[in-house]
């Protein structure tokens, strides 16, 4: 029988430095909370269970995650990271196997990184198992210190470390995975004698030693998985290492993406392969991108944006709620909301679908084959039927339908008289007689 596991994320802390009303770990990275891509990667290890120490805010965190299957644990005060996990004693008796822990501001550690580390710590059978890392600046970190045959014997926060220990290069990440009976028999031996008067979790590393328990740590391939948001800077570095990987993944996938260093897609966002994303593009959570299409530059797909197989979308054109059917397009300088445009249609340069009107929005329909023609403004709610025109600068109102196969013209826009293109038609026959 396979040994549980149950994850402990960390996610209490007002994040001070952030200078924000917002609780830390709800600020965004690539269209997700950050807590969002912690518990994203809790959940791919399988947990039997999984427990959220909140404090800061706590209703808005919680509210923002209220489809996940977790536990919510409330940290009244916060008085360190080994506190943390004191709040969660009630649900001390009901776990088993071993302890993950992680903290919510720590978003770019890999799935693959946390079932190696679990590795290790079942291989040898440890009491507390540490993912560390070796930085060339390691100010402001926890110290591994290790014996001469490299057993891990401590670990020592910065601001209590002596000068030799500050030498150290080999930090710690915060993140751990305990032996469960290891961890709920001493987390209560903690003490909070330090500089802070807070309980680290940290300190356990020496209480299991004196207990002649096993600590083992290992040592991440790649530093930047462990990187803590804790201020704006931080967190716009985090952005942008997420960011990188998403494009990496479409790109693996058959996605052709012409300047990643200019290209901003969020998370949740599906493309088809042999599509083409052009510099300066942005695409939000939420929208799908279809087979051969093409993307950019400078377009801005938001939430609910539809592009079906061959569409296409151009410079300074935006869709929210929109659906571009198959083989249609908007090249050109185009708002396009809360519409449902068929295959094979064309949006002429500078269209606006007005879809607000200062209260409330509305849907608009563009039927196969229809041409929009250059500035057109559809107040919706209104239908485009099939194959049907709007003249250049119309404005349709709402309301005021075209008929399939109808032209209209002007402000506001009336249906094209047929008497009166029969006559142009025949004037101009005429003329290309002399």
């Amino acid at each position: 029988m396979a040994k549980k596991l149950a994850i402990l994320v960390l996610a209490a802390g007002k994040g001070v430095r952030m200078k924000s009303d917002l609780p830390k770990v709800m600020h965004n990275a690539c269209g997700k909370p950050l807590l969002g891509w912690v518990l994203d990667t809790a959940e791919a290890l399988e947990p039997s269970r999984t427990i959220v120490v909140v404090g800061h805010d706590k209703k808005m965190v919680m509210s923002a995650f209220e489809q996940s299957r977790v536990t919510w644990v409330t940290q009244e005060e916060q008085l360190g990271t080994a506190h943390a996990v004191m709040s969660i004693a009630p649900e001390m008796k009901d776990i088993t196997g071993d302890v993950m822990v992680l903290f919510g501001d720590v978003p770019l550690v890999r799935e693959q990184t946390l079932r190696d580390l679990l590795k290790a710590h079942r291989a040898q059978r440890a009491a507390c198992t540490i993912l560390s890392a070796e930085v060339a600046d390691p100010d402001g970190y926890g110290r591994i210190v290790r014996n001469k045959d490299g057993k891990v014997r401590a670990i020592v926060e910065h601001r209590d470390a002596k000068p030799k220990q500050r030498d150290i290069r080999e930090i710690n990440s915060g993140i751990m995975v305990f032996q469960a009976r290891s961890l709920f028999e001493t987390i209560w031996k903690i003490k909070s004698h330090n500089e802070q008067g807070e309980f680290y979790l940290t300190d356990i590393v020496a209480l299991l030693i004196k207990k002649r328990r096993k600590v083992a740590a290992i040592v991440v391939g790649d530093e930047r998985e462990i990187v803590g948001v804790n201020s704006r800077v931080q967190l716009a570095e985090v952005n942008k290492a997420l960011r990188m990987r998403i494009l990496e993944r479409l790109m693996l996938s058959g996605v052709t993406i012409v300047d990643p260093e200019n290209t901003y897609i969020e998370a949740a966002v599906e493309i088809g392969r042999d599509t083409t994303i052009w510099p300066y593009t942005v695409i939000e959570s939420g929208a799908v991108v279809g087979k051969d299409c093409e993307v950019g530059p400078f377009a801005h797909l938001r939430v609910g944006a539809v592009m079906e197989d061959g569409a296409e979308v151009g410079n300074f054109t935006e869709m929210k709620k929109a659906r571009l059917g198959r083989e249609s397009k908007a090249k050109h300088l185009s708002y396009l909301g809360d519409v449902n445009i068929g295959a094979g249609v064309n949006i002429g340069a500078g269209t606006i679908v007005a879809n607000y009107d200062g209260k409330n929005k509305f849907v608009t329909e563009i039927e196969d084959g229809a041409f929009v023609g250059s500035g057109s403004v559809l107040v919706a709610p209104v239908r485009i039927g099939k194959g049907a025109t709007t003249g250049a600068g119309a404005v349709v109102t709402r309301d005021h339908d075209v008929p399939d196969g109808g032209v209209v013209v002007g402000i506001p826009a009336k249906p094209l008289k047929k008497k009166a293109t029969a006559r142009k038609q025949k004037s101009k026959k005429k003329k290309n007689k002399r």
